[in-house]
């Protein structure tokens, strides 16, 4: 099978813009603005001129497609949580969440929901196992391991504004 077509180009002012060119002959583009956001477009199979859908995505639901497209966690050695019924996954924590500025504990989070917060991402460092009295800041990044269910219920808890 041939590479795919991926084409760069310079968007002064905004970012860069990829197009890749699909083996079915499909055509996407991912332009990667100057803000960390992301807007990914997919064009129609009888116009390739004509976009048919467009996503601008955060820089949270950038890493979180960036996870699923490119998982880390391909060793063997590692827990394969899916197969416990667990799931991990990156919650961010908004400017405007009723948690920005509380720690953790007050959440109840593990109690509420019996999911862990295993890390707390803030800008370029990483807090792993953060304990009740870490204090939360709207941007910061939990990442949770818990059931389905669990999780879920967790995000809505963090959304809370």
């Amino acid at each position: 099978m041939p590479a795919p077509r991926m084409r760069t180009t310079p968007l002064p002012g905004i970012g860069v813009q990829y197009d890749l060119t699909t083996r079915e002959h499909r055509n996407l583009s991912v332009i990667a603005h100057r803000d960390g956001t992301r807007t990914v477009s997919l064009y129609r199979v009888d116009d390739p001129d004509a976009c048919a859908e467009s996503l601008h995505l955060t820089g949270g639901e950038t890493a979180s497609l960036i996870d699923a497209l490119m998982p880390a966690h391909h060793s063997p050695n590692l827990l394969h949580t899916t197969d416990l019924g667990l799931v991990a996954e990156r919650v961010e924590l908004s400017a405007h969440s009723h948690w920005n500025g509380r720690v953790l504990g007050e959440t109840r989070m593990r109690t509420e929901t019996g999911v862990s917060v295993v890390a707390v991402l803030r800008r370029a460092e990483a807090r792993p196992s953060p304990a009740p009295d870490f204090r939360l800041a709207g941007g910061d990044t939990l990442i949770l391991i818990g059931t389905r269910e669990g999780v879920d219920a967790a995000a809505t808890i963090l959304d809370r504004e």
